[in-house]
Formats: C-alpha cells, structure tokens, sequence
C-alpha cells in the first residue's frame, strides 16, 4: 500500500515500532488506532509523544470490535500471529502488515536487509560502519567492468549530494521516522527479524541469511515455519539482487536454491571452488571473487571474541563488497569495531575476575556461541523465560567448560533438569537455583575467584522479570559495578 489518505488503520503494539509506524501514517493521512494491552498508566510516556498526532487510543486489551472499523491492521514485532484479533482479522480479510513492509515500499534508495537466529545486530552494526566510512556509489561496478575490487564513485559523479547511511530496522530506531528524508542516492541497511519478515513481500536489494537455528519457536511453532519466515527475504528479490547466505550453517545455506540473482557467502573455511565471498585462512580473513581473491585483516586485529563473531565479520566484508563499499573503509571499520552493548560486553574486571554481559543470548545456542569465546574458567549465568527451545547441547557443553552454573528465573527448573540429565563421572559442573538475576549476581561473585570469566548468557528472554534484553543487561551492568 502506497495510498494511506482516508484509510483506517489499527496497529497492534505501542512499542518504539509502533509509535513511530503511528506517527508516519497519522502525518500520510490515515486515521490511525493504537491497541496496546498495557493500562493508561503504563502508556502515559507513549501516549504523550503522539499527542500532536490525532492517534486513537485502545488500551487494556485488543477487542475484537476495533477490527470493525479497520481496513489495515499492523503488527509490531512482538505482536504474536496466535493473538484472537489477528486470526479474525484474517478471516475477515483484512489486510496485515507492519512498519518494515511498509517502510520497504516506500523508500526511494537502495536497501541492505540482515536476518538470521544469532549474529544480526552486530554485523548491521558493522555494516553501518563500513558504509558511513565509504560512502558508496548507489549503483556499484557491474560485475566484470574493472576489477572486481573496483568499488566506489564512478568519474563525474563529484557533484552528486554524498549519500546519507540510514542503519535501523529492528534495532535503534525504525527508519520509517526517515524514510521521507531519504534520496535516490542514500542507503538504508536494516536489521530484520522473523516476526516482521512474516508480512513481508518485498525483499532489499542485498539480503543477508546470516544463519538460522532454533529460535522462537514459542513464536513460530515449528522450524520448518521459523525457516519460512527467515527465507522470505529471498523471495521477492529479483535477477539483478544480491543474496548473501552463510556457508557454515546448514539452515542458511539450504537457502540457496531461493536465490535469483547473483550469490555471495561467507565462511570461517576456504570457499568450494566457484564460490564468491569472504573466508578464513590460516588465521587471514580474505576476499575472493572470481579469479581474483584479495587478503583482508588478520584475525587477532578483529577486537571481538570468538568464532561466532569472527563469521560475523566475515558476513559484513561480503555484504560490503556486494554492496561496492571501499576496502579502505571496510578494513578501517572491522579493526577499529568493539562490539554492540550487551553482546559479550566486559562490564568490568574486580580482583582478578572478569564480567561480561551477554544479556543479547535469548536462545541456549547463543549461550553455546558465548562459552566457545572463553578459554578462561567460567561461571556461567542462565535463566530467564524459555522459548520451547532444547537445552540438551548447552547442558553438554557446560559439564565440558563451565565450572559454576547459577541458574535464576522461570526457566530455571527446566535447565536445571536438562544438565542434571546430562552430567557424567568425568566432569560434572557445579549447579545452584536463585530467584532472580540480582541475586545471580551476588551468588556468582561469592564462587567467581581470581582468573574466572561471569557470563551472564540466559539462554532466556528476559520478559519474566525485565521489559526486554536491554534493560536486563543494564540491571547487570549496575549490580555488577555496585560490586566491591
């Protein structure tokens, strides 16, 4: 939909994604509703930043009736597809999308789009990076007309205004807030998740499977569905698109036969043979396309830890190259990149003991990737709500490298069955039950001694005790340097 004067829209969710899909309709003329469960109270702060806006409010709760007067419903994107007023809005016909297909069809420039079960923030992170450092031409080389590390302005282009780098999507803020400002000549690279790929009919020019694995099935209900939605990514590009697939996951990977236009990948092993992409070799990430391959930057100048974050790079140098970033610029950005806060975050280090916050690991293979990132003994701290997930490869992979497990939330019990299940008489990790993550905290730095790594890595959402991963990674941050 392009024509939203007079329509009659209901968004479900009064999040930052909806809010700022509320005031973008609102000022294209559409006569917006805004459903969100929470109490007047609660939305006292959301409301009022749309109170210039002619926003309707529906509180409390989702009523069916709201669909009565509805001829668009959006979705934000913790908005679950099983909710009653979805399904009947469903049966009615009435038509279901969310800010990111709406932003998609309306946005004059090139797009960059990164999905994946692990790894997305930081590498759209990165990207962003890498573009804002290059400024690239909006439409790169052709493949075959100079090398193909020729990227950048073609001559005669010194006149063009220099593009603007919007990054967003699902993290920071919605790029619907700049989608109006944006020219043909800038570039918006998103981050994207299954819940909004769901709704989604139009891919971006460059789309990115970084990996897929298991991951709300809470939300999804099946893998087989989760994969679907990742894949619609792919679906809708056309012949002149990019596709980006990692090579080392099996879910990504599969992909590869959605792809309709050219394909890049990646991977932490030398590529097959007629395959384009970034690669590690003999601890050098390199650059091949065709004939011609390139040798980027050492592994030990990647400022990141573990194998997890090293393919993560390697993902952002093949989305930079498709995307004709300078290698000036892309080797600039990966060496001098930190990470993203709450993704292996050292918080601090107190009498000898390091602690990071990896608050970001909502699904136990994500906490798996955060223990494989440590040599040092760890104890490890997880918990929080379960999302239908397996924990039996995290329990194994704790009686192999974690020396104390304080467990804490609702979904202590479960994991707390699952390792004791998984133990043996050669090694057998030490594993304690709190309340809550403060008192995770205070139990891990009475165990932790001198040389010890404390990973908060949940494996959980945060949702039974914190308004998502940001705020429960905050709360650790300041109980853990409330610490002495």
């Amino acid at each position: 939909m392009t024509n939203w004067p007079g329509t009659r829209t209901l968004i479900l969710g009064a999040a930052r994604q909806g809010l700022a899909l509320a005031r973008w309709l609102a000022r294209h003329g559409s006569r917006v509703t805004l459903s969100d469960s929470r109490g007047m109270d609660e939305l006292s702060a959301a409301r009022a930043s749309l109170a210039d806006a002619g926003v309707k409010w529906a509180v409390g709760g989702h009523p069916l009736e709201l669909l009565d007067d509805c001829d668009v419903l959006c979705l934000s994107g913790g908005v679950p597809l099983t909710l009653p007023i979805v399904q009947e809005a469903v049966k009615r016909g009435i038509h279901l999308t969310n800010d990111t297909q709406i932003f998609m069809e309306v946005v004059p420039c090139r797009t960059i789009g990164i999905t994946g079960s692990a790894g997305k923030t930081t590498t759209t992170t990165l990207v962003g990076e890498m573009a804002k450092l290059s400024f690239p031409h909006p439409n790169p080389l052709p493949q075959g007309e100079g090398t193909p590390f020729s990227c950048g302005r073609r001559a005669g282009d010194e006149g063009e205004r220099p593009p603007s780098i919007y990054t967003g999507g699902n993290i920071g803020d919605p790029l619907i807030n700049y989608v109006d400002d944006m020219k043909a000549n800038d570039l918006a690279i998103l981050e994207i998740s299954s819940f909004q790929l769901d709704q989604m009919t139009i891919s971006p020019n460059i789309a990115a499977v970084l990996n897929i694995t298991p991951n709300h099935l809470d939300r999804h209900g099946t893998m087989e569905a989760y994969t679907a939605a990742k894949a619609r990514i792919l679906e809708f590009q056309s012949g002149k698109d990019i596709a980006i697939l990692g090579r080392d996951d099996k879910g990504a990977w599969n992909l590869r036969n959605k792809v309709r236009g050219r394909l890049i990948t990646f991977s932490l092993h030398e590529l097959d043979e007629g395959l384009d992409g970034a690669y590690l070799h003999d601890d050098l990430l390199n650059l091949r396309d065709g004939d011609a391959y390139l040798p980027l930057i050492l592994r030990e100048k990647i400022q990141l830890r573990g194998d997890h974050n090293v393919s993560n790079v390697l993902a952002a140098f093949a989305i930079g190259h498709a995307a004709g970033f300078t290698l000036d610029a892309m080797l600039e950005a990966a060496e001098e990149f930190r990470g993203v806060e709450h993704r292996l975050e050292l918080v601090r280090e107190l009498r000898g003991v390091r602690w990071y916050n990896d608050s970001i690991a909502t699904a136990p293979e994500r906490s798996m990737a955060a223990v494989h990132s440590f040599d040092e003994p760890i104890v490890l701290l997880l918990g929080g709500r379960d999302k239908d997930l397996p924990w039996e490869d995290l329990a194994d992979l704790i009686h192999e490298r974690v020396d104390h497990v304080v467990l804490f939330g609702e979904a202590a019990e479960k994991i707390e069955i699952a390792v004791a299940g998984s133990a043996s008489e050669k090694r057998r990790a030490d594993v304690c039950r709190v309340k809550n993550l403060k008192e995770a905290v205070v139990k891990a730095a009475g165990v932790a001694q001198e040389g010890d790594v404390v990973l908060l890595s949940p494996g959980g959402t945060s949702f039974d005790e914190f308004k998502d991963f940001a705020e429960r990674g905050e709360a650790f941050r300041k109980w853990v340097l409330e610490l002495s």
